[in-house]
């Protein structure tokens, strides 16, 4: 992606390939206060349902608040023994932008990469199973950036988890609207807020006020908690 979209909003163009992040699973560093490749503050996601194929708009916030332009059009392919979403730059998927992809088979502790378009390796993020049993817990990691997300609302992640088990009632759809702080585990910062908006389609404002956290891995981390919320 040649566009870098800063905290005031604007879009500043880059001439060639969008820096390269070398970084380690196990320990990922980046100079003190520095931003992230990618800057986007405040985007949204919205989920299109297909038979085979669960597609997210990443769209803009206007400076209203309200969704704006489309960044990036994801794609999840179902039924596959590795979960792989892809970002392409927009609906005609011409130009693959960036992706996340499992690196175990359909396995609820599955860890996930999050790749640059060139195939370079820029986050991680993976699913606290014990933990999300009760409260749906992430661990996300960027250059400079080590987050764990969770439920902010106990009481409604119990309820979901309830309804689900009650017969009958759990196969009728509820709105119910979960949101997720992820906060850096380093300062007990908010790095990334997700709320999900009531409606018949999900739908997600998301804000990313920490700098450093790059948007490919936000926007990763963002569809993952409705792709994979059920895993």
């Amino acid at each position: 992606m040649n566009a870098q979209v800063g905290r005031d909003g604007g879009v500043a163009r880059q001439d060639g390939p969008p820096p390269v992040s070398v970084l380690q699973h196990e320990h990922m560093t980046s100079p003190a206060g520095q931003p992230a490749p990618m800057v986007v503050p405040r985007f949204f996601v919205k989920q299109r349902i297909t038979v085979m194929v669960n597609r997210y708009e990443i769209l803009m916030a206007d400076p209203d608040g309200s969704p704006g332009q489309l960044i990036a059009f994801a794609e999840q392919k179902r039924m596959k023994l590795k979960e792989e979403v892809v970002f392409f730059s927009d609906e005609s998927k011409t130009r693959r932008v960036f992706s996340f992809k499992a690196r175990q088979r359909l396995d609820v502790n599955a860890e996930h990469d999050v790749y640059d378009e060139y195939g370079t390796v820029i986050g991680y993020f993976s699913k606290q199973f014990g933990a999300s049993l009760l409260r749906s817990t992430w661990n996300l990691s960027a250059p400079g950036v080590e987050a764990v997300g969770q439920e902010r609302n106990l009481t409604i992640a119990i309820l979901r988890r309830v309804w689900g088990f009650i017969p009958y009632l759990g196969d009728i759809w509820v709105p119910f609207v979960f949101h997720f702080d992820f906060v850096n585990q380093g300062t007990g910062q908010i790095v990334m807020s997700s709320h999900k908006k009531i409606g018949f389609r999900d739908a997600y404002d998301v804000t990313v006020p920490d700098p450093r956290l790059d948007f490919r891995v936000a926007a990763s981390m963002a569809v993952a908690l409705d792709a994979l919320q059920s895993r």
